[in-house]
């Protein structure tokens, strides 16, 4: 299963992503700073909103590409039991 982003999809993705990155930077930075605990979290709470935001966004695309992908070329029931394994499989990886 190949995951293909394309144009708006892939721009939200590297932003939320980069969003993250920085504040992961952010947190790491407040921590060697001896910052207020509450703060640290609050800023580590976004970053983890972040790659959820982002994982759950590349689910959904993959998601969409494997229904069209299983709906265009006929595959077999086996294989949608597969897939379908797969996606559950990565979807809780997120929970």
């Amino acid at each position: 299963m190949d995951l293909e982003l394309a144009g708006a999809e892939l721009k939200s993705v590297l932003n939320r992503l980069r969003r993250a990155q920085g504040q992961i930077s952010g947190v790491i930075r407040m921590i060697e700073e001896g910052r207020d605990c509450e703060d640290v979290v609050t800023q580590l709470s976004a970053a983890s909103r972040a790659l959820d935001r982002a994982g759950f966004a590349i689910i959904a695309t993959g998601l969409q590409q494997c229904l069209t992908d299983v709906d265009g070329d006929g595959k077999s029931d086996e294989s949608r039991e597969q897939m379908r394994a797969r996606l559950e499989k990565l979807f809780l990886s997120l929970a």
